[in-house]
Parts: structure tokens; sequence; C-alpha cells
């Protein structure tokens, strides 16, 4: 029997990063859906209960660090496990995502091959934890 496919939510307002990400999980065999802003990730959320979020916090509406926070704190999506990306990344960044309550931080630019290997960590404790 062929394994699901694992569902990862790439939310990333910057067109040309979105592509290069989900081109690059899709490669790796992940299902991968894009949203642009932080309202249209929740809706996405909702709708297509992803296996990980990986989230830019710099985003029209509601940034990542505000998605985050209301989906960890959420019952329905609080095991999802949530990658922050941003250019930011100075201490008080990392704290503020940390307090948001996301589980990795990864700044950018990121290497493709650390994403998809933090992707697949990432999916891989979350589904072990809920077994």
């Amino acid at each position: 029997m062929e394994r699901e496919k694992r569902k990862v939510l790439v939310v990333e307002d910057e067109p040309t990063i979105a592509k290069t990400v989900r081109l690059a999980l899709e490669a790796e065999g992940f299902e991968v859906f894009v949203a642009e802003d932080g309202l249209e990730a929740l809706k996405m959320v909702r709708n297509d209960s992803p296996d990980l979020i990986l989230l830019d916090v710099m985003l029209p509406k509601f940034d990542g660090f505000k998605v985050c926070r209301l989906l960890k704190f959420d019952k329905n999506t609080g095991h999802i496990p949530i990658v922050l990306s941003s250019a930011r990344n100075s201490d008080a960044d990392l704290e503020r995502g940390r307090k948001a309550g996301a589980d990795e931080y990864i700044a950018k630019p990121f290497d493709l091959e650390q994403l998809v290997q933090i992707v697949r960590t990432r999916i891989r404790q979350a589904l072990s934890s809920t077994n």
C-alpha cells in the first residue's frame, strides 16, 4: 500500500521564494499548498489539515507570529509543527517565535536541503508523538 503524501502548508508572500520552496518539497514527495498572507493561511489550515506549516514572519494581514500563536493555542491545530522563517533573526525575534509556540525558526536565506531535512524531521517527530 502506498504511503499517503505528507502535506506542507507554505505561507510566503514572496512568489519566487514560495515557488522555489514548493518545488523543492514536491520533489521530495510532499504535497504542498501555498498561502500568501496570514488570513489565507488560517483558512487553509482548517480546510487542508497540513502535517507541517512553514510560516514566514513578515506577512500581510496577520504576521507569522500572530498566525503561529493563534494556531498553537487552538486545541484543534496546536499539534501541527510550525517552522517560522524570516530574514529577521535577532535574539529578540527568536524569543518572540518561541513565545508564539513555533517548533523551529529558520533564517532566510535558507539552504533548501536543510529546510527539507527540518520538514522531514519535524513531521516524523509529530507523527511519532501521536502514535
